[in-house]
């Protein structure tokens, strides 16, 4: 089969499609057949894995943990994805072959940028809504159900004031649709180019960061859901109301550990609370996602498609943070 793949960390030039074995399936295991694949942030983390990046100690660990300390424990990167059973394992009972699913299979052994992934039946795969095409639904792993853990973790209700810092991209687009689902009244905070976007998803509010400091608009929030995380901590706290939430879930590693810090500070000192998600895709939060999707709360918002042979192109569109909503691969 045909995939993207790499031998050693470092920038997208390691990357090279290549004819490797199609995965052997286990007794446990599913094999899909993908149609479409989407990048995420981990996939140009996990390529990169720089222990002699600014935080050393964080990034030794981050490859040794996820990476492999000398070479890529993964190979093939890519987690979602959308595709089609091709076989199963004899103690499977979940799928068979011919179901459409969705999931993100991270962590699994091979990636999503790849003809074929085999995954056991444990990991985060779900039916395919029929209403959405393979492109569509892979678009929607990660970006979904971390926008939807980080809402939960705002402790997310109808009639609150919520802000999205980084309202454009990956996270940011699902993150307004699934607020306004819980009926929330919705601010979305990016660049000039994405606010018509965002307005037509729902956004109540559009910021334009390169014009307007939403810090220093007056104006109180009672969840801040901050998917880029390049604002002080400090002054994010100045506009979250009295019993506001502030929820960290992207952005540098100094950030990362302001907000773990500070967090406990503030929840000593006052009612405000700030605190860092560390996600996890399962298959219950996929679930509650895809039926999301299929009453047309929440539609996946995709900027650019690439064949699997344009991956490296993929990663450094998605890296400069202009992509609105979501960058898939079509295999």
């Amino acid at each position: 089969m045909k995939a993207m793949v790499r031998y050693k960390f470092g920038s997208r030039a390691v990357l090279k499609l290549e004819e490797i074995p199609k995965p052997t399936v286990g007794d446990d295991d599913v094999l899909v057949r993908v149609y479409a694949a989407s990048v995420n942030a981990g996939d140009w983390e996990l390529l990169r894995a720089d222990p002699l990046g600014q935080f050393f100690i964080a990034q030794f660990f981050f490859r040794v943990l996820l990476g492999g300390l000398l070479k890529p424990q993964f190979k093939v990167l890519g987690g979602d994805l959308a595709g089609r059973v091709e076989a199963v394992g004899k103690n499977v009972k979940e799928f068979q072959p011919g179901d459409d699913v969705l999931g993100d299979v991270f962590g699994t052994g091979f990636g999503s940028f790849a003809e074929y992934v085999c995954a056991p039946e444990s990991a985060t795969l779900v039916p395919k809504p029929a209403s959405l095409t393979f492109e569509e639904a892979a678009a929607v792993p990660q970006g979904a159900v971390i926008a939807l853990q980080g809402l939960r973790k705002g402790k997310i209700k109808s009639g609150q004031n919520v802000l999205i810092n980084g309202a454009g991209g990956s996270v940011g687009t699902f993150a307004v649709q699934i607020a306004k689902s819980f009926g929330a009244e919705v601010t979305g905070v990016d660049s000039t180019p994405k606010l018509d976007m965002l307005r037509s998803i729902g956004a109540d509010h559009v910021i334009d960061y390169t014009q307007e400091d939403f810090t220093q608009s007056g104006q109180r929030y009672d969840l801040i859901l901050d998917v880029k995380g390049y604002r002080s901590i400090l002054d994010c706290n100045r506009v979250l109301s009295p019993e506001g939430i502030h929820v960290w879930v992207g952005g540098s590693t100094a950030r990362m550990v302001q907000a773990m810090v500070l967090g406990r500070w503030f929840a000593m000192t006052g009612s405000k609370r700030v605190g860092v998600l560390m996600a996890e895709v399962n298959k219950d939060d996929l679930v509650f996602v895809t039926e999301l999707l299929e009453t047309g709360k929440v539609v996946p918002i995709i900027d650019r498609r690439y064949p699997l042979s344009e991956v490296p192109e993929a990663l450094r569109y998605m890296g400069e943070g202009h992509a609105q909503g979501k960058v898939v691969i079509t295999v």
